[in-house]
């Protein structure tokens, strides 16, 4: 079995389980690819055991390897789609994070499971994504999210008015800081802490969410996401950050986006035993009393 690593940083106090992480892989013979500026972190710090091969694109993966984890947080796990893109590698997410909604393996839980995977105990969830169909030229081929696009204010002292339609029919002009178009994946993201509402996933919708709006009576909706949402914004200052997950880019009133559905998803294993309504509960302590 061939596993692909991806992370991004080592702190020391998350070092041992790695290093378990390693130890355990090449324990059942599997064969590593680990990403090239992560080795760089791990090679003065682990031994290895086993010949290991870096990895630096996309196309250092396809074909080559079985599974990708993910080692950090949700926002390493979002890095990692940017590499797997349409190849359907499966991946799986071990917390060292906060959170940590997508990678729900707890640092405790790798032992477990690797074991779980090898012996197929897993399932393969299906994750949408949204694509930035227009303008073409913001993010080149890594035009699309697995949680969120947004449209913010560049300046900090001022709202912004951004106007949205839905299938070419007029939806509001928001005044607000910003507005956020989320996949389900999403809904647990930034869109969930500006009020959103949580979407499972398969769900086959998209949130459109205001951020610090203006008027309170507006709120997030909820569309089928097979809608083509188109936004652009205006104000003060002429110019605007939009993100794409973790990248971003500036735009002017000039530009419109157009949003639509990606032709591809991103498979996320799911362990024996656990799905989404368990990962949320936990989570966000659902039914647990904390005055006790």
């Amino acid at each position: 079995m061939n596993i692909a690593i991806f992370g991004k940083t080592l702190p020391d106090l998350y070092l041992e389980y790695v290093r378990d992480l390693i130890q355990k892989l090449e324990y059942v013979n599997c064969k590593l690819y680990i990403y090239e500026p992560y080795f760089e972190l791990l090679k003065n710090k682990l031994n290895f055991n086993t010949k290991v091969e870096l990895f630096k694109s996309h196309h250092d993966l396809v074909n080559n390897v079985d599974y990708l984890f993910s080692i950090g947080g949700d926002g390493t796990l979002l890095d990692t789609i940017t590499l797997v893109r349409d190849s359907g590698i499966p991946i799986l997410g071990i917390n060292l994070g906060k959170l940590g909604f997508l990678s729900s393996i707890s640092k405790e839980e790798i032992s477990q499971a690797i074991d779980g995977i090898i012996a197929g105990k897993f399932t393969l969830e299906k994750r949408a994504l949204l694509r930035l169909q227009a303008p073409t030229h913001l993010f080149g081929d890594l035009n699309y999210a697995l949680n969120e696009l947004t449209v913010y204010k560049k300046a900090p002292s001022s709202m912004i008015t951004i106007h949205a339609s839905v299938n070419d029919n007029y939806l509001n002009s928001y005044w607000a800081d910003g507005l956020i178009v989320a996949t389900p994946t999403g809904s647990t993201g930034y869109s969930l802490s500006c009020g959103g509402p949580i979407i499972s996933p398969g769900s086959g919708n998209f949130i459109i969410n205001p951020i610090a709006i203006h008027n309170l009576s507006v709120r997030p909706i909820v569309i089928p996401d097979n809608s083509v949402i188109k936004i652009r914004a205006e104000g003060r200052d002429d110019s605007f950050f939009v993100s794409l997950d973790s990248r971003s880019a500036i735009i002017d009133s000039s530009t419109e986006l157009i949003i639509v559905k990606e032709k591809f998803h991103i498979n996320l294993i799911q362990m024996e035993n656990e799905n989404f309504f368990k990962t949320i509960r936990d989570k966000l302590m659902w039914g647990k009393d904390i005055r006790n």
